[in-house]
């Protein structure tokens, strides 16, 4: 049976997240009901990472098995006529080895949040930024990303849900820059690392927002991190502003497409 990678954007305000679940629209089931209107039968699709329930996707990764031989780009415009009108689109379709796996091959998860700093309600943007009604000091917010970078057991950014054998992770990049908009002054993040907790991204950003509004020092947030412990993490941030912006392979299999 070959296999395709699938690059994948979404949207992800009217899904219950990634996973498919029973009762609730998800991106991996709209993925999948697509798949068996081109070749009727169950399908399940693998996934780089499993995001919430209103976290967007701009360079999602899954991969997918089909009983014949499809021209990838074929497969990917047959795909996106399904799936209209979700706001669920395939950017991205090659054909790879047997044994390559969306989830086990990658060797990075990149993320990216933004936070928009105004007293007004988004409108142009919402759902897809946290809006925050105060100004943000990115520089501070910086000092304290800085205290978390390397390899530490992260408990306290881990969700009390969080199924992950060890706490233990390697962060690679917490970058933290101010933009400016048409809509606004931006806080972006962008977060790499080979893997994440569950809520660990949204931990250091709920986190790092204290820092920028003054109420935490950058040497708060190495406290909390010191302490293994939930109950000092900082407040979780929501997820609207929270992107998976990319998945690193040892070759880009898109690359040629």
């Amino acid at each position: 049976m070959p296999r395709y990678a699938l690059q994948v954007e979404y949207h992800g305000k009217p899904f219950a997240g990634w996973q498919r679940q029973a009762d609730q629209p998800s991106v991996q089931g709209a993925i999948e009901a697509a798949l068996a209107r081109l070749q009727p039968g169950e399908h399940t699709i693998a996934a780089a990472g499993r995001t919430d329930a209103g976290v967007h996707g701009l360079a999602q990764v899954a991969h997918c098995d089909m009983t014949r031989d499809w021209e990838p780009f074929r497969l990917s415009e047959a795909l996106n006529f399904h799936l209209k009108p979700l706001p669920v689109a395939i950017t991205a379709c090659a054909q790879v080895d047997d044994d390559w796996h969306a989830r086990f091959s990658a060797l990075e998860r990149r993320y990216h949040f933004r936070i928009l700093m105004r007293r007004a309600p988004a409108t142009h943007q919402d759902g897809l930024v946290w809006r925050v009604n105060n100004d943000l000091d990115a520089v501070a917010m910086q000092q304290g990303a800085n205290r978390l970078l390397g390899n530490h057991d992260f408990t306290t950014f881990r969700s009390s849900i969080c199924q992950a054998a060890s706490p233990q992770k390697t962060l690679d990049e917490l970058r933290v820059s101010r933009h400016d908009t048409l809509w606004g002054p931006e806080i972006h993040f962008h977060v790499r690392a080979r893997s994440f907790l569950h809520n660990q991204v949204r931990s250091f950003v709920g986190t790092l927002e204290r820092v920028g509004a003054g109420a935490w020092t950058p040497d708060d947030v190495a406290n909390a991190l010191a302490a293994r412990d939930r109950a000092a993490c900082g407040p979780v941030c929501p997820p609207q502003g929270l992107y998976l912006a990319g998945v690193g392979y040892p070759q880009d299999v898109f690359a040629a497409h």
